[in-house]
């Protein structure tokens, strides 16, 4: 049974989110909003399995209160 990986699993964490920032420099929020959600649709995809979109949507919604 596949579980959703909560712990670091990328290989270059500083890589990834220097790319992502490069990805949105310059861009308008409306840009940036297509693009957040082009992604997101790409890396479900790639997941593909439900469960785990399931779970992973759930963790998502799971919004900190302020005081944390």
């Amino acid at each position: 049974m596949s579980q959703l990986i909560t712990d670091n699993n990328f290989s270059d964490p500083d890589a990834f989110y220097a790319a992502l920032a490069d990805l949105h420099r310059d861009r308008s929020s409306s840009e940036s909003e297509t693009i957040n959600a082009r992604l997101i649709l790409l890396l479900a995809n790639q997941v593909g399995d439900q469960k785990i979109l399931d779970a992973a949507l759930r963790v998502a919604g799971q919004i900190p209160s302020q005081s944390e």
